[in-house]
């Protein structure tokens, strides 16, 4: 190639190789760095879905270079963008010897543009004969052998950017995930309510039993926190008249990583006025429905080889029954808190001093009951204890109008009959407080203006937290969460 510098040497090292090529279009004027912009007009997935509109038609089409092969003046490269991949069939006739020349020495991971008439090879594929190339990026770090991928999971959350590359089905899912979200918010948004944003550093993290994160704003000098829920200032708006709000975003909680956690992650909140936890229970049988008809095509799903039908009626049974059910305990038959802790003591259920009936069978529902619950069910009635937001029963002022939906075992979604009196918020809150001097890290802390608001005034209200992640995990087959998160929380490489 005539102007190409001679006195620089092309690297043995993978790695060292490529900076070598980009010194060399650098000294040809050709830094690719530079490239601003692409005349892109057509995707490769449309060529090929268009192919006999566009047979012959020049098109431009960009992407990464994903495979080379072919010697002499023949070269094929395939080129990947986000919607597929395409052929690209080169010669050196076409292109003149020296942007042959400068093609030759394309390597994998290039991003690259092609302009082309489009035309079906000898074996019948689909592609894009070149007929102007230019290099708009030069990849300096070797992709990973193209036959086995990118196989090691710590490495795959860490270097996601590789990883999408690498492996499509990664890409679906996530193409998937914004797909799932998008819908959610169409359905809502049919449904007549509102999407708002609400404060992520709060004075008083509140609304979940959770530990938050704590940071210092030095502005004010004041201690903050992390929100590990949306509700109470979504309460604050229902209070305020907006009748039907909802926001997605993200929360966090000081807590352990596993399959299903992650300290932060995306959660769901809605609230609607005049309504109750059967209003919720509705609703969310019809937004899973509708999500997964609209990004699935199908009301079943299947998860791990398991199919669940989200067409049919989902199943509603107390924590009550659920517990004599699955672990031949009746609640109703005991009736102090002693009793309880005997029974859980011979059942190997562990306990602690402070708990009362009530949280021994949600320990209960957890060890003996939650992994059966693998169809759409929602399990209602939950006691008291553990519910500090929500409304009492009025047959049962043990319980609570508060269910936990559920598939594949799984908690997906948690939601009440929003607690409106003031008088008992204050009390519940009163509880909290002593739950959190005993030592217990996830308990309440009394919020007062939240506690003004109450005082003002607020609707009869239903209201549901949705886990988006796991819903997305089911929707897609992921096996953890990890595996929806781009970007998961990593322990750092330096501890």
């Amino acid at each position: 190639m005539a102007d190409t510098p001679q006195q620089i040497q092309i690297s043995s090292d993978p790695v060292k190789a490529r900076y070598d090529k980009l010194d060399i279009l650098k000294e040809m004027g050709r830094n690719p760095f530079e490239e601003t912009t692409s005349d892109r007009d057509t995707t490769c997935q449309e060529i090929s879905d268009r192919f006999e509109e566009l047979e012959n038609k020049t098109v431009c089409i960009a992407g990464r270079v994903m495979s080379k092969r072919g010697k002499g003046k023949v070269t094929f490269l395939d080129v990947h963008d986000i919607s597929g991949k395409m052929q690209v069939f080169a010669k050196r006739d076409d292109l003149g010897e020296d942007e042959y020349a400068i093609l030759k020495r394309w390597d994998i991971g290039d991003i690259v543009e092609v302009k082309g008439f489009v035309f079906k090879t000898q074996m019948g594929e689909v592609s894009v004969h070149a007929q102007a190339v230019k290099l708009l990026s030069k990849s300096l770090q070797p992709l990973p052998e193209k036959y086995h991928g990118l196989t090691n999971t710590d490495l795959r959350y860490r270097q996601r950017y590789t990883d999408l590359i690498m492996n499509p089905d990664v890409k679906d899912t996530f193409i998937k995930r914004s797909k799932i979200i998008s819908s959610i918010r169409r359905f809502l948004d049919e449904q007549g309510f509102m999407e708002v944003e609400t404060p992520m550093l709060v004075a008083n993290a509140g609304g979940a039993a959770a530990r938050p994160f704590f940071t210092h704003f030095n502005a004010l000098d004041e201690d903050l926190k992390l929100r590990i829920s949306l509700e109470l200032y979504l309460k604050r708006l229902i209070v305020g008249g907006l009748e039907k709000v909802y926001e997605i975003g993200r929360v966090f909680r000081n807590e352990g990583v596993d399959t299903r956690h992650n300290p932060e992650f995306t959660l769901m909140e809605l609230y609607q006025a005049y309504t109750d936890y059967n209003g919720m229970m509705d609703l969310t049988e019809r937004l899973y429905r509708h999500v997964a008809q609209d990004v699935l095509g199908t009301t079943k799903i299947t998860y791990n080889g398991v199919e669940m039908d989200l067409g049919k009626p989902f199943e509603r049974i107390t924590m009550l029954d659920a517990v004599k059910k699955y672990a031949g305990v009746d609640f109703n038959e005991i009736h102090s808190d002693e009793e309880a802790k005997a029974i859980a003591k011979e059942k190997g259920i562990e306990v602690e001093d402070r708990h009362k009936k009530g949280d021994i069978l949600s320990l209960f529902f957890e060890e003996f009951a939650e992994e059966h619950m693998i169809q759409p069910t929602f399990v209602t009635d939950h006691p008291i204890e553990i519910s500090p937001l929500t409304k009492k029963k009025p047959e049962d002022p043990n319980y609570v109008e508060r269910f936990e939906f559920f598939m594949n075992g799984w908690e997906m979604a948690n939601a009440y009959s929003e607690l409106n009196d003031p008088i008992d918020q204050r009390e519940r809150f009163k509880a909290q407080e002593e739950l959190l001097a005993q030592g217990d890290e996830e308990a309440n802390t009394t919020d007062e203006d939240f506690l003004n608001a109450l005082e003002i005034g607020m609707a009869p209200t239903g209201g549901i937290g949705y886990g988006i992640d796991r819903m997305v995990m089911l929707l897609t087959d992921s096996p953890a969460i990890r595996d929806v998160l781009l970007f998961p929380t990593m322990k750092s490489l330096d501890k």
